[in-house]
């Protein structure tokens, strides 16, 4: 269960689901809007991957 906390600082919450076949750079993609990274030569995720990232967009904090 999802539920909010209040010691979080942010004013929108959204939570990305991505969904494809193998070997079409999902992490890559989660990596570049997170890190800011994209590695050419990464392996293959087994399993899944969590990360988030904070933006500021019209003075308003946003986690994705």
């Amino acid at each position: 269960m999802v539920g909010y906390r209040a010691n979080d600082n942010y004013d929108c919450l959204f939570k990305v689901v991505l969904i494809d076949d193998s070997c079409v750079e999902k992490s890559n993609l989660l990596s570049r809007f997170t890190k800011n990274e994209f590695n050419l030569k990464s392996k293959f995720t087994i399993g899944v991957e969590f990360t988030s990232h904070t933006l500021n967009i019209d003075s308003k904090m946003i986690k994705a």
